[in-house]
């Protein structure tokens, strides 16, 4: 007998397909941060307006900090009256906390200095040979660069030099030599940046630097003011020394160490790698380390992404291990590795066989940006911030999206999970390395900003590998991570 129902076809499993694999999930704790007195927060902003910096009441807190300028007589004044404004506070809006400014009673508890002897003009001259027609662009580049060289250096020579640089070259002058290209008899087709370069510049007289531009400094940039304001004087609090805030929970002894690659300028040098370290401690704080350059070639290896044999992989682990116990005065008792892409055999036998005799506990994990797997909620929300899940075998975790400590979602699109692709080593529990994780998308100290897709550790990889390349082979990178923000 007709009912007038029409009865839902049922999904059947074809014979022989594979069970369908579970699906596991949890929400892993929000990682705190430490603030001033040892006053803990989840955000970055909040925890500063609230507590003030990491540092404040200790030792490395800048109470005051000599600020200087180098850019045209009118950038100069420029720049200077923005700093001078947004120190005393910015107002906020429906999105943006107020900025409570850069002042020793409020925000960072530390105060600007200025002289004019801590400032080094471009005069007219100068800016109009830099910028004189049918200039070859290459020549024009290298010009700007010696010449903001130049003014570092009379700078770095003072009897009182400035802890801290701003660079504001005027529009026409950025627009004509942001970046330039060229071909190389020796290198073959160059790419150049002109922060970049400076930026290489600056480490050989240890003067921390900001660039900064001048549709900022005149208040036409469409960022939010309170936006800008929070992530310019966090990094500089940080480049002048201090510490705006610290992970809270991580293992004492423990230095987390990031691996990446990055190419030599010159696209003749296709087949050369350089391996680059970056190692954190329990408290947040970095060195940078440039390791052995090697040959790899995609086609012959098969593969794009880069791999280490054992022999350069134990090299490179002793020299992290040195520069380490070099600058801490002390060797970690535990040591977490992370890299993008999975261990290959030679990679590990190569960490092991030094971590193994050196430290008392270590991990080795590959964490994979990817956007193949994702959760699909029953809600209007994106998945939350702190969800770790697994399938089958694989573990995956969630380093962006809701936040739920915070009730927003800070991005302009889908998040998608980290892959934890590879793990050797186990000598701590997945969920523990994965909060450490976490703990870590929080540590990028050049923004005020709540967390980022991947820890540290790998986040400055590329920011950092850029600015190796403008790097004489001959000249040792500084270690410290404020030369290269």
């Amino acid at each position: 007998m007709a009912t007038g129902r029409t009865s839902r076809p049922r999904w059947r499993r074809q014979a022989g397909a594979p069970p369908p694999q579970r699906i596991l999930c949890e929400y892993l704790t929000e990682p705190l941060l430490a603030f001033a007195d040892e006053q803990l927060h989840v955000g970055p902003k909040a925890g500063i307006a609230r507590y003030g910096p990491r540092s404040c009441g200790r030792g490395e807190h800048p109470a005051s900090v000599r600020v200087g300028l180098i850019g045209t007589a009118e950038t100069i004044a420029t720049a200077r009256t923005w700093l001078q404004t947004n120190a005393e506070g910015v107002l906020g809006d429906d999105k943006n906390p107020e900025f409570p400014g850069y002042r020793r009673d409020r925000g960072f508890c530390s105060e600007l200095t200025f002289d004019d002897s801590s400032n080094e003009a471009i005069t007219q001259t100068e800016l109009q040979e830099l910028l004189r027609e049918r200039r070859p662009q290459k020549e024009r580049f290298e010009a700007t660069v010696a010449l903001v060289d130049e003014k570092l250096r009379l700078l770095g020579d003072r009897d009182h030099p400035p802890q801290y640089v701003v660079i504001g070259l005027p529009n026409d002058l950025v627009r004509r030599c942001r970046v330039v290209e060229y071909d190389d008899p020796e290198l073959g087709m160059v790419h150049r940046d002109l922060r970049r370069a400076i930026k290489a510049a600056a480490m050989k007289y240890r003067i921390p630097t900001q660039l900064m531009r001048q549709q900022t400094m005149e208040g036409k940039n469409r960022t939010p003011p309170a936006k800008i304001a929070w992530n310019f004087f966090t990094g500089l609090y940080f480049k002048a020394g201090g510490f705006p805030w610290g992970p809270h929970g991580l293992a004492s002894g423990t230095c987390c160490a990031g691996l990446s690659f990055y190419r030599p300028l010159g696209s003749k040098r296709h087949a050369m790698q350089t391996s680059l370290v970056q190692a954190f401690d329990e408290h947040g704080e970095g060195l940078v380390l440039r390791g052995p350059d090697f040959e790899w070639d995609p086609e012959k290896e098969g593969t794009a992404s880069p791999h280490l044999t054992e022999q350069q992989t134990t090299e490179l682990m002793e020299m992290a291990l040195t520069r380490y116990q070099r600058e801490r005065r002390q060797m970690p008792r535990r040591v977490v590795v992370h890299k993008t892409s999975r261990y290959w055999p030679g990679e590990r036998d190569g960490f092991t066989s030094v971590l193994r005799g050196r430290v008392a506990e270590y991990d080795l994990t590959a964490l994979s940006p990817q956007s193949a797997v994702r959760l699909i909620t029953a809600s209007k929300y994106p998945p939350l911030r702190c969800t770790r899940f697994s399938v089958g075998d694989l573990d995956y975790l969630y380093t962006t999206g809701f936040i739920a400590a915070l009730n927003e979602f800070h991005a302009m699109h889908v998040p998608s999970p980290l892959q934890i692709a590879d793990h050797v080593g186990q000598d701590t529990p997945r969920q523990t390395l994965l909060w450490e994780v976490l703990a870590l998308t929080k540590m990028n100290w050049n923004s005020a900003g709540f967390g980022g897709l991947l820890p540290i550790t790998l986040r400055f990889s590329r920011l950092v590998g850029d600015i190796m390349r403008e790097i004489p082979p001959g000249q040792d990178p500084l270690p410290q991570f404020k030369y290269y923000t």
